[in-house]
């Protein structure tokens, strides 16, 4: 490959990779979109019965919305890494009794988790199908005279077989529902865009007026944290290799395992806690807050093993 190419190609590698939360957004606004659609299509099958229609509707315009949520918050590191031990120590929700920045974490893995579930709901109501099926069930008073208003008495009957296209009323008057129904709809979809716009936009700008640095060196501490990440992952797997590796050839060998270094307990706990930046530290996680100590404990785990009070719990 001539150095041109070479070099063209990097810029491009260099663009995916800076931009790469804006294309995982995008992917996933490309997938809700096709799974809404497949839901529409092939599954979705209004039962145009008063008693059914509003309970079916709304299973499928709320239902995977909330599995959405759960994935979101069970995917979420920074949730596990503030929720595990808490039924051990309740206190460390909340370290030091720093409420705020406990609600802080929370806020953060809350919206981050809401994403696909507002996508979800978004396309959902803006196609209107799944809306139309559970609005027509209702026999509310305000619901009918919404759409019934100077239409023919048997509209209120009809109204639950309007999404079906089976109801007995006229063709005109029919078609009439059906447009009120999905006008509803996506005004509900713009409104929860909007809506989810400016809170963004608002949580976005407070963040920053509120912030003890600058936006360049916020910029440089989500790097840093992405490159940790990493390497996290890389040493994690280098040593775990070589733990395997030493206590097989121990097994095998029939003889004692050679000496490990591995860090102690306290060391995991330390650098697992939610990192919070405070101005008199010039520190970007608590792994690197941890190493820099000078009072840290180098003592080194004689045991790599996690046990509780009952016994081992995983080896």
């Amino acid at each position: 490959m001539s150095v041109p190419a070479m070099d063209s190609f990097k810029t491009v590698l260099r663009f995916l990779t800076n931009q790469k939360s804006t294309i995982g957004y995008s992917f996933m606004a490309i997938l809700t979109i096709g799974s809404e659609r497949i839901f529409s299509m092939v599954s979705f099958q209004c039962p145009c019965n008063r008693e059914q229609n509003f309970a079916y509707g709304l299973t499928f315009l709320l239902g995977p919305a909330v599995v959405l949520l759960a994935i979101g918050l069970f995917v979420s590191t920074r949730l596990w890494r503030l929720y595990t031990g808490c039924c051990l120590n309740p206190l460390k929700l909340c370290p030091r009794g720093n409420f705020v920045g406990c609600l802080s974490v929370f806020v953060k893995v809350l919206s981050g988790a809401c994403i696909a579930p507002i996508m979800w709901l978004t396309v959902a109501l803006l196609n209107g199908t799944f809306y139309e099926c559970a609005i027509s069930g209702l026999d509310e008073n305000a619901v009918v005279k919404i759409f019934c208003q100077n239409k023919t008495p048997a509209c209120r009957e009809e109204l639950h077989r309007v999404p079906c296209i089976k109801s007995l009323l006229p063709s005109n008057e029919n078609t009439e529902l059906l447009l009120m129904l999905r006008a509803q709809s996506q005004i509900l979809g713009w409104s929860i865009v909007i809506i989810s716009a400016i809170v963004a936009l608002i949580g976005t700008c407070f963040k920053n007026c509120r912030s003890q640095v600058s936006y360049l060196q916020l910029t440089f501490q989500k790097i840093y944290m992405e490159k940790e990440r990493e390497k996290f992952e890389t040493f994690a797997e280098d040593y775990a290799t070589k733990l395997a590796e030493r206590n097989l050839k121990s097994f095998f060998d029939n003889k004692c395992p050679e000496p490990f270094p591995f860090p102690n307990h306290k060391a995991w706990e330390e650098i697992s806690a939610v990192y919070t930046f405070r101005q008199s530290e010039q520190y970007y996680s608590t792994l690197q807050r941890y190493v820099e100590r000078t009072d840290r404990d180098y003592s080194p785990e004689k045991r790599p093993v996690l046990e509780g009070e009952d016994g081992i719990e995983m080896a």
